[in-house]
């Protein structure tokens, strides 16, 4: 299979197939993000992708298939019913299909588009939300306000696809990580998703985030600071029913929950990490990675 530059998934999709539809990242502008800094976007032809689907029939039957790069729900409809089809008659066994997704490419899509791909298997869309501050989600350039964001995750739960969101911990440095923290979680309960991935900043060398650390303009909350955060976030949102993780190798504090059934015990284990403020608690800092 013909796989270009680096592939990023989420963590829940280590063991699906991953099927490269585009090259890169359509928005490419988010301030914190170098994953897709070296890449020039482009979607692949079609026949590029049926012959990478033919190739990994190789791997006998598939239960689920994630497609990738970092923004691919961009594809314009058709291309991506096409790809859809595709994954469907190669792998007729697939019981889920994954995708990364903006607010705008979700936007893009009516009601009717996300039921039609929900037909061909597309089970779930993941998409980045990083923070409910209306100030900083203009400062990261994440190219969506808060309103379209939850525009969009409530477009995608009402044709019946799972939404994953990811949020930000330590996006809004040491001076916003207050406000960050709480307007986040206030974006975590309008949304109501099916899954909620913290993930903890890690700066990446040539990115506009990295520029301003390095000249002094913003600064990273120590590991008990990105804790507090998470906290915060867990405490002060409001979920019908919602697994919430911190499993991401960025994060020093592994937790696992499904809220609201488990907010007393996961918060009561957050505080007993934050009272004895001890690292041996935490990742260690060698282990984290993007």
């Amino acid at each position: 299979m013909k796989y270009i530059g680096a592939i990023y998934r989420p963590p829940s999709e280590a063991g699906s197939l991953i099927i490269q539809a585009t090259v890169g990242c359509h928005h490419n502008k988010c301030t914190f993000c170098g994953s897709y800094r070296q890449k020039a976007f482009a979607i692949r032809p079609i026949e590029e992708i049926r012959d990478d689907l033919r190739e990994a029939q190789y791997m006998g039957p598939v239960d689920r298939v994630f497609i990738a790069d970092g923004d691919a729900l961009c594809i314009p409809q058709q291309r991506l019913i096409l790809i859809l089809e595709s994954i469907n008659e190669f792998f007729p066994s697939a019981t889920r299909i994954g995708i990364y997704a903006n607010a705008a490419n979700i936007l893009r899509k009516s009601l009717d588009d996300l039921k039609k791909l929900r037909d061909l298997k597309l089970g779930i869309i993941y998409m980045g939300v990083e923070t409910g501050d209306r100030g900083l989600l203009q400062r990261i350039c994440k190219g969506a306000t808060y309103e379209e964001l939850v525009e969009a995750g409530s477009r995608v739960k009402q044709a019946g696809i799972l939404l994953s969101v990811t949020v930000l911990l330590g996006i809004g440095g040491v001076e916003g990580s207050e406000a960050h923290a709480k307007h986040t979680a206030d974006i975590l309960t309008d949304l109501d998703p099916d899954y909620v991935g913290a993930l903890s900043l890690m700066l990446v060398p040539g990115t506009p985030l990295h520029d301003e650390y390095e000249k002094g303009l913003f600064h990273v909350p120590d590991p008990f600071g990105l804790i507090r955060e998470l906290r915060t976030m867990i405490a002060e949102s409001s979920f019908s029913r919602c697994v919430f993780r911190s499993n991401h190798a960025s994060n020093y504090l592994p937790v696992k929950a499904t809220l609201p059934r488990d907010k007393d015990s996961i918060l009561a284990a957050i505080d007993t990490v934050l009272n004895a403020r001890d690292k041996k608690h935490l990742r260690p800092e060698f282990l984290r990675a993007l």
